[in-house]
């Protein structure tokens, strides 16, 4: 699978709380937890952010709580990959579980910047940067977890195998 979107970057330990704060934790509608997205980070984030647009962080994005609802709302707000130096462990899993893309890459965390539009093979793990042409690799998914992407999640996953 490949995409293409534009970047919003942002700095190392991006916290669940700061992609989607804690004060809108009553509700798993991802639409709903959308309005809200990263706006802890960059409060114009929620209006700026387009479906297909792809996040770039530094080292331990997703770090603090295990809530799934930082994923979900990445997803809902049309986020379609989030790309970092490394994930927090318990969102690296929660991401995977409802089919958000991630990928780790130190190169591409360090060489993209915002307002780049870059391209994702999701199966080879490459990044091209189409704004300057240049070329990163990522931590390719196995084959198993490339299903659970593609089919939109683990449930979606469960639900076709039935």
């Amino acid at each position: 699978m490949k995409l293409k979107g534009k970047v919003w970057k942002f700095k190392d330990n991006i916290n669940t709380d700061e992609i989607i704060p804690a004060r809108y934790l009553n509700t798993f509608d991802e639409k709903e937890l959308a309005k809200h997205c990263m706006e802890d980070a960059d409060k114009d984030f929620p209006k700026k952010v387009k479906a297909g647009d792809i996040l770039v962080a530094g080292k331990n994005f997703g770090c603090g709580s295990s809530r799934e609802h930082a994923p979900i709302c990445l997803k809902g707000a049309g986020v379609s990959c989030v790309i970092a130096e490394t994930f927090a462990r318990i969102f690296y899993r929660n991401a995977i579980n409802i089919g958000l893309p991630i990928l780790e890459s130190v190169e591409a965390s360090k060489g993209i910047e915002e307002g780049d539009t870059i391209e994702v093979d999701l199966e080879k793990g490459k990044i091209k940067n189409i704004t300057t042409n240049k070329i990163y690799n990522a931590t390719a998914f196995p084959p198993f977890m490339q299903e659970l992407i593609n089919a939109g999640g683990l449930m979606e996953y469960v639900k076709k195998k039935i």
